[in-house]
């Protein structure tokens, strides 16, 4: 096995010093789905780790929703689900400020037996899908928005009742968006928040409360390394998690827990920032007034609108998401763009041309990360080398009528993207295919699956 860079050693020896009371680490990394994956080690091994490495099942990489592995593929018990090499990923190492036993964590990939990518490692599907760009000498500037819910945690019922004022337990009348009285109610909860998110090195910026009764917005600030931003999307996730366990909630990142609220997104922000540091986005000639921005973002985005179609399966992946995806519900349905318009699927913000950038809105906060942005840089390169027109423009302002242009079934946007062309030239065509297989498999358990609406519509009527 090739041994771990020296930096990363010493890296851990940092850590221990500033918490020498560590006791354990926990390693993790990101399944298929956006879940953490990983095992704890004692703290005695953890410089051990970062010189050698360690070995672990890459099938945990390729599990289904629920944990399954998916017969009939590899990294599976079809072939007796082999180990592969694991290296923690630089920079990732940080306490655990949440745990009752000193802890810490790392972050860790799959690799060959070369040093090289596994193919089926998140993280290897963004880079892959980042590749083209960086060869334009374009560098791809990012941040996460996150929506969830904080529900009570002391339910009997599987079914999440309606959402009640966190720290209160009544019952919130209407919806009281963007409410400071809200945010006074969570005070503990976002201190929390923060104070995790600060030990942990993860950029958290903005809260806010949503437009439904128990539902939150965390937004992340930008970073130039993509890989990073996922990450700190991912890891958010579990500080919000802990989070809402130490103050007797349960925060739930689920697509559309509630019929007729709000669902959860995860917004992508956007810019590209070419080799002298330059917006690439409000440069150029054919500029705009009301921002200016240039036709390079106008192909960008028509790069986006032309494969959101495909990409649905990545951006809402699993049968809840689709949940989701209904017009007049602050959920995009069809490929359209607007300046300063929240009811289109790729916004361009209220910006100077430093900060020009584009809004993606069609991802749920249950999406993997690394798979949506992979998706949308593809987006963009293709618009870019094409010249993609996006079309006209949805004017500020202006009422539309949202017709349902992208899938909005399951088996549709799997069958859509296992049609697709152009995203597994950026994502990798093997991956792909796993993936088709993976939601596939999930798709045809949920199916048949017989639920209490069964029971409720047909038991007894038919």
């Amino acid at each position: 096995m090739r041994r771990m860079a020296h930096p990363l050693k010493a890296e851990a020896r940092k850590l221990l010093r500033a918490h020498p009371d560590t006791l354990s680490m926990e390693l993790l990394t990101p399944d298929m789905h956006g879940f953490l994956k990983g095992k704890r080690i004692q703290a005695g091994d953890i410089e051990k780790i970062c010189n050698d490495g360690f070995t672990l099942c890459a099938g945990i990489t390729l599990l289904d929703g629920l944990g399954h592995t998916v017969p009939g593929f590899p990294y599976s018990e079809t072939d007796g689900d082999p180990d592969m090499d694991c290296q923690l990923v630089p920079g990732s190492l940080a306490p655990v400020p949440w745990s009752e036993r000193p802890m810490a964590q790392a972050m860790f990939r799959f690799v060959e037996a070369d040093g090289s990518p596994f193919f089926a490692d998140p993280r290897t599907v963004l880079e892959r899908a980042l590749a083209p760009l960086y060869r334009r000498h374009l560098k791809v500037v990012m941040a996460t928005e996150l929506e969830f819910y904080l529900l009570d945690a002391d339910s009997n019922s599987p079914t999440p009742g309606t959402p009640r004022v966190p720290g209160i337990g009544t019952p919130q009348p209407g919806t009281q968006v963007y409410s400071p009285d809200d945010l006074w109610e969570v005070e503990e909860f976002l201190n929390d928040v923060y104070a995790w998110c600060d030990a942990q090195g993860i950029p958290a910026e903005s809260a806010i409360s949503e437009f439904a009764q128990g539902q939150f917005e965390i937004n992340l600030r930008h970073v130039d390394d993509p890989v990073a931003a996922c990450d700190h999307a991912i890891l958010l996730k579990r500080v919000i998690k802990a989070a809402a366990r130490r103050h007797g909630m349960v925060a739930s990142f689920m697509a559309k827990p509630f019929a007729e609220e709000s669902g959860c997104g995860m917004h992508i922000h956007m810019s590209l920032v070419d080799k002298d540091g330059k917006n690439y986005f409000s440069q150029g000639k054919e500029t705009m007034a009301t921002p200016p921005f240039s036709a390079r973002l106008r192909h960008a985005i028509g790069g986006l609108l032309q494969t959101m179609a495909d990409g649905t399966a990545i951006f809402a992946p699993n049968a809840n998401s689709y949940r989701r995806l209904r017009p007049d519900m602050f959920a995009p349905v069809e490929p359209n763009w607007g300046v300063n318009h929240r009811a289109v699927s790729v916004r361009v913000p209220m910006s100077d041309e430093k900060n020009l950038r584009f809004e993606h809105r069609v991802a749920g906060a249950d999406a993997n990360p690394y798979l949506v942005t992979a998706a949308v840089v593809a987006g963009v390169h293709h618009g870019l080398k094409n010249r993609c027109d996006p079309g006209r423009m949805v004017e500020q302002g202006e009422e539309i009528t949202l017709k349902t242009k992208i899938p909005v079934r399951w088996e549709a946007a799997i069958n859509r993207f296992a049609r697709g062309k152009i995203l597994p030239a950026y994502l990798g065509e093997d991956y792909c295919k796993y993936f088709v297989g993976n939601r596939r498999a999930e798709a045809a358990a949920f199916h048949n699956t017989i639920s209490p609406l069964d029971y409720e519509w047909y038991l007894r009527n038919v």
